[in-house]
């Protein structure tokens, strides 16, 4: 069994940034059909952690006070009319609060977005850097978004100076933000296409007698679709990714990778309830654009993640099961939750979740560890 290293900075900081900018903006600009806001979040956590190992000898209790499964940043956003185009810019920094114990000040500056944006009544295109469309909804509608979710010492989360993982294999991969040329329909209907390629990553095996490369670039895509059915108000989508990798040498097999995300969810008045999942080969369970360029040739992995919610005032409550099963670590990822968030105002919430996270042998279920995490914070947006 291969055992899964921990995880640096740059491929566990994620975020929704477009959902937090679009409510809270500070419009600091706007004159001349020009604008230009800025937006930001920064929470904190209180974390006590209990690791139950299949090994006595890794079974610890730690506490932490660190960011929850997004992380805190600062955005920027520009728009100008100009006949009849609408163009527009987004740049966003990433920072964690967590310093290194080896190096003292670590917090490094992590950018997640930088892209510019054409728009008109044909629709708009993103030129840039941007998260994925293949898993994009399954993340950015999770239900324990600005939560904390899962972390394990298999992972290296437990020390880990970045985010916590939330759902992060255990539900769906993370869409990580790539480099793109991306393409979104107006709405019709309710329906929305976005599509486009994105800078390919090498799946391929490595060898000494060639090099590695894609011929195309990768293809994402994401459907997304918005009506009512009486009261209850419904959002759907099936998003996916295709790639091909190769090696110079003849010996070295290609690798196809395909990815298919899915979902629904509904909501009647304070209630919500979501279904989501995703189906994948070749590509890595836990980050889209793999990190490390590990061999994917027939390595399949699948999850799915149920939740529901219920806001009483300024009050909610959600629950959540995630599960993942994946063949390049031939384990099996469970997350399940309980999270309670309270709105003291429009910019600042209450956070407390209770999760357990489990790791299973993918052949037998053999445990290997059991990770039981509470955790209370605050969160401030605007």
């Amino acid at each position: 069994m291969r055992p899964i290293t921990p995880l640096g900075f740059s491929l566990a900081t994620l975020l929704v940034a477009t959902s937090y900018a679009a409510q809270a903006d500070i419009v600091l600009y706007d004159r001349d059909d020009t604008t230009f806001s800025a937006d930001g979040y920064i929470n904190a956590f209180y974390v006590n952690t209990e690791v139950d190992s299949a090994d006595p000898a890794g079974d610890r209790r730690q506490s932490r006070v660190k960011m929850g499964f997004l992380p805190n940043w600062i955005g920027f956003n520009a728009s100008r009319h100009v006949g009849s185009l609408e163009l527009g810019a987004r740049s966003s920094f990433w920072v964690t609060i967590n310093d290194s114990d080896d190096n003292g000040t670590e917090t490094g500056i992590d950018v997640r977005q930088f892209y510019g944006t054409i728009g008109g009544d044909w629709g708009e295109v993103l030129v840039g850097k941007d998260f994925g469309l293949f898993a994009r909804s399954n993340v950015f509608l999770d239900q324990l978004l600005s939560g904390y979710g899962q972390v394990s010492d298999t992972l290296g989360l437990v020390d880990f100076g970045g985010v916590s993982f939330g759902n992060i294999g255990s539900g769906y991969p993370y869409p990580f933000p790539t480099a793109q040329i991306t393409y979104r329909t107006p709405k019709a209907g309710g329906l929305r296409l976005a599509g486009g390629i994105f800078d390919p990553v090498h799946t391929a095996g490595e060898s000494d007698l060639g090099r590695r490369y894609e011929e195309a670039p990768r293809f994402e895509s994401e459907l997304t679709w918005e009506t009512a059915l009486g009261d209850v108000e419904l959002f759907s989508w099936l998003n996916g990714q295709y790639q091909t990798s190769g090696n110079s040498d003849p010996d070295v097999e290609d690798v196809t990778s395909r990815g298919l995300g899915y979902g629904v969810q509904a909501t009647l008045g304070p209630a919500t309830l979501s279904a989501s999942g995703f189906t994948a080969e070749g590509i890595n369970a836990f980050f889209t654009n793999n990190v490390g360029n590990a061999t994917l040739r027939e390595v399949d992995s699948d999850g799915y993640l149920l939740q529901g919610g219920y806001r009483f005032g300024a009050t909610r409550v959600a629950l959540s099961y995630g599960e993942t099963e994946d063949e390049q670590s031939e384990m099996e990822f469970r997350t399940r939750g309980v999270a309670l968030f309270h709105d003291i105002n429009d910019y600042l919430t209450l956070v407390g979740e209770i999760n357990r996270h489990d790791i299973a042998a993918l052949n037998g279920g053999a445990s290997i560890e059991q990770t039981d995490t509470l955790a209370l914070g605050v969160a401030m947006s605007w």
